[in-house]
C-alpha cells in the first residue's frame, strides 16, 4: 500500500469517526458523556486537519476551485426559495 493510499484511507475512516460523533452528542442525556463525546470529536476534527495538510502539501489531494459569484448567486437563490 503507498503512502497516498493510506492518507486517503486515514481522512476517509476520520470522517466517518465524524459523522459518528455527529450522530451520536445531540442522542445522549448523560452530560458528562456528552462532554467526552464532544471532547473526542474535536481530537478527530484536529487530526483530520492535520492529515488534510499533510495531503495538501504532498498534493494527494487537491481542492475543488472555488465558486464564481454567479455560482453562489445562483445556489443562494435556489434555497431562498425552498
Amino acid at each position: 500500500m503507498d503512502e497516498k493510499t493510506m492518507v486517503s484511507d486515514t481522512l476517509a475512516g476520520i470522517n466517518g469517526e465524524l459523522v459518528r460523533y455527529g450522530e451520536m452528542i445531540p442522542q445522549t442525556e448523560n452530560m458528562q458523556l456528552k462532554q467526552v463525546l464532544k471532547q473526542f470529536r474535536n481530537q478527530c476534527e484536529q487530526s483530520q486537519e492535520e492529515i488534510y495538510q499533510i495531503a495538501r502539501t504532498k498534493q494527494y489531494y487537491v481542492p475543488a476551485a472555488k465558486a464564481t459569484r454567479e455560482e453562489i448567486a445562483h445556489v443562494r437563490s435556489v434555497l431562498m426559495q425552498g
